[in-house]
Formats: structure tokens, C-alpha cells, sequence
């Protein structure tokens, strides 16, 4: 366990170099994500009380995500009543959680994490190619390869190839895939969580309808099965959206507030953010809602989320079929809930109240 004089002293340290000289409190009437507005720097309380029987468990995500231009993890501490608390890096995607154990004789387990970390708004000029480093051999075969729910053949395959016909670019590819994804699926307020993203289900059945780990998923498993590599990112919106979209942020309790977003590799230009998903959002919830793809609120953030990101918004990690450890259950699609599992089995990681856990966040402004 981390002493919190460490984690707080690390933290104020790491914040001074972060310019916070040039932090922007006014809202921005535009969306524009860009390096200028600099970084903040969050806090996260991840908050479990898992239904006890018997043996019972949980993992809770901690951010895994580190780039130097728009994220930087800071620290986790945490405290509770488990018998083992140990820190876990997935070998594969790099994806860290903490897992906790409480033995069958204790009544009320608990467990609480506290992760600080900075982030910067994202935007890529996109007209402006630059000189790029190319992907590694390793990265680019785990980016293209097929996964549990996004298979590379079949429909997925014949879809991808029919969306990108005359694309000659790799960044023809993706903006063409993008695109589609806008214009011919819709947010459904109905699916629980974030979706599951089968894509396969969804393209054989036509049912292109879901949420963010839907939609967001559907670019990543075109993108592969014409040969570019992409990733979901899988993370938690931390602060409301300081440009003028209601439904593009949340603070305070974040409990239902987790959101996946995704990135390609582009040669000329490296990873670049997009996300698909929060324009259909912005289509069906931003007030008055049932927006038109013509309205010129979803116009604007069609056109800056190729290649932009608001980065009120914690990156947790990259994973897909991601094995808990110490888990009797089976492998999970992706971590982006704190999951928890006791003698009768796997708790359900969408129902806070039932699991139960509670997220909150706040900003650190000194």
C-alpha cells in the first residue's frame, strides 16, 4: 500500500510541472479539443462493498493508459478489510487492476482505491502528415488480430471491404469506416452498460444499434479486418464537457458514467482518437434530443471526433478477453466496471447498487 504522504507529495510535484498557469475555467463555446487549454489533473474514488458468501472477490481497473502528450497516471492508494490486496498487470494489453480477496467469515467486505492522474485534450491536424516512427511488428499484429466478439472474417470482413471500396489511403480507410458507422447505426437507450460489442451479431442481424462499447467496437473490428490496426480504449468520463455539450461529460458521482472510446494507427499521423458512438449520443440525448445528423451541433462534433478527443475522460486500458486473476469465472470482454464474484458466482458489474460500488471524481485545481 502506498503511504498517502508519498502519493500526495508525488502528486503535487508532478502536478507543477503540468502548467496549471493555463488552465481554461471558462467554458469553451466551441468544440475544439486542443493541447493549449493544458492539463488537469483528477481524482478518482472507486468505492466496493461486494455482496459477501462464502470466498468473494474484486478487481477494481486502474488507469493503465500512459502517454506523455494527453495522459499520465499519478498513483492509487487504497485501504479496506481485505485478507490480500495485490496490484495486476495483464501480460498482454497492460491492463492494471487491484484484486482483493476477502476470506468466507467476513460479513461486510470493503474496499476503497483512489487513482490521481493528469490529462490534456487531444487533436491531430489531420491535413498535416508528419514523420511518424512505424508501428512495431508485435503492436501492430495484437492491434489487427481477431478477438472473442470481433472477429476479422466472415460478415465483418465483406462489410469492412464493401465500407472502404475505392479508399485508397489508410486514412481513406478510416474515415470512411467512421463515417459509416454515423450515419447508419443509432444510440439505443435500452442496452445496459456501455453494450457488449458483438459485432458479428450486429451486422448478420442488422441491428446496428447499441452503445459506446457497441459502436466504438464496430470501428475497431472493420478497421482490422481491412488490415488497420485499431484498439478500444476503455475508460470513465471524470468532469462535464467544457464545450457545450451536455451529454459529453459527468462529474461528481461517475458511477454509470463509463464511456469506451477508440483509436487507429495511421501511417503518416500514429494513434489517432475518434469516437463514433458519442456523435450518435449527441444526436439522441443532447437537449432537446433526436438531434439530425444536420443539426450543426452533431456537424461539429461529427468533424472533431475523427482525430479529437475532450480528455475529461480517464483511460483505464486497452483489453479485450481479459482473464481476472483468481477468478473461477470466465474470461471477461472487457474491464471497464469493477467486477466482483463470491460462491454463487460472478456479480453483476452493471448494477452498482446491487454489486454494490460507488465512483466518484473531482478535479484538483491546487
Amino acid at each position: 500500500m502506498m503511504d498517502r504522504r508519498t502519493f500526495l507529495k508525488t502528486s503535487a510535484v508532478a502536478a507543477a510541472g503540468f502548467g496549471f498557469d493555463r488552465f481554461a475555467g471558462a467554458a469553451d463555446p466551441s468544440f475544439a479539443p486542443s493541447p493549449s487549454h493544458g492539463w488537469r489533473v483528477f481524482e478518482v474514488t472507486t468505492h466496493v462493498e461486494p455482496t459477501a458468501d462464502g470466498v468473494t472477490r474484486a478487481w477494481v481497473p486502474l488507469p493503465s493508459v500512459e502517454e506523455a502528450d494527453w495522459i499520465r497516471p499519478m498513483g492509487n492508494l487504497w485501504q479496506g478489510n481485505a485478507s490480500i490486496v495485490q496490484e495486476w498487470r495483464d501480460p498482454i494489453y497492460g491492463a492494471r487492476m487491484l484484486a482483493a480477496r476477502w476470506e468466507a467469515g467476513e460479513s461486510r467486505p470493503m474496499l476503497e482505491v483512489v487513482s490521481r492522474f493528469a490529462t490534456r485534450d487531444r487533436a491531430i491536424d489531420l491535413g498535416q502528415p508528419g514523420k511518424v516512427a512505424p508501428l512495431d511488428a508485435a503492436t501492430r499484429r495484437l492491434y489487427t488480430r481477431p478477438t472473442a466478439l470481433l472477429p476479422t472474417d466472415g460478415i465483418v470482413r465483406k462489410s469492412a471491404l464493401e465500407i472502404t471500396r475505392g479508399a485508397r489511403t489508410d486514412l481513406d480507410k478510416a474515415r470512411a469506416i467512421y463515417e459509416w458507422i454515423v450515419d447508419n447505426t443509432q444510440r439505443n437507450p435500452k442496452t445496459r452498460g456501455c453494450g457488449l460489442g458483438d459485432i458479428r451479431f450486429m451486422l448478420e442481424t442488422g441491428d446496428l444499434s447499441g452503445k459506446c462499447a457497441d459502436l466504438n467496437s464496430l470501428f475497431v473490428g472493420l478497421a482490422h479486418a481491412v488490415g488497420l490496426p485499431a484498439r478500444d480504449v476503455y475508460g470513465i468520463r471524470v468532469a462535464d464537457s467544457r464545450f457545450g455539450y451536455q451529454c459529453l461529460g459527468k462529474s461528481g458521482d461517475i458511477s454509470k458514467a463509463q464511456h469506451c472510446r477508440a483509436e487507429v494507427w495511421l501511417t503518416d499521423f500514429g494513434w489517432v482518437p475518434v469516437d463514433p458512438a458519442d456523435v450518435r449520443k449527441v444526436v439522441l440525448e443532447e437537449p432537446p434530443g433526436n438531434l439530425s445528423l444536420a443539426d450543426a451541433r452533431v456537424v461539429a462534433v461529427r468533424q472533431k471526433l475523427f482525430g479529437a478527443w475532450e480528455m475529461n475522460w480517464l483511460a483505464y486500458n486497452f483489453a479485450h478477453d481479459l482473464k481476472l486473476p483468481g477468478s473461477a469465472g470466465a474470461p471477461i470482454p472487457f474491464l471497464m466496471y469493477p467486477q466482483g464474484e463470491n460462491a454463487k458466482g460472478r456479480l453483476d458489474s452493471l448494477d452498482p447498487a446491487g454489486f454494490a460500488y460507488a465512483l466518484s471524481a473531482k478535479e484538483i485545481t491546487a
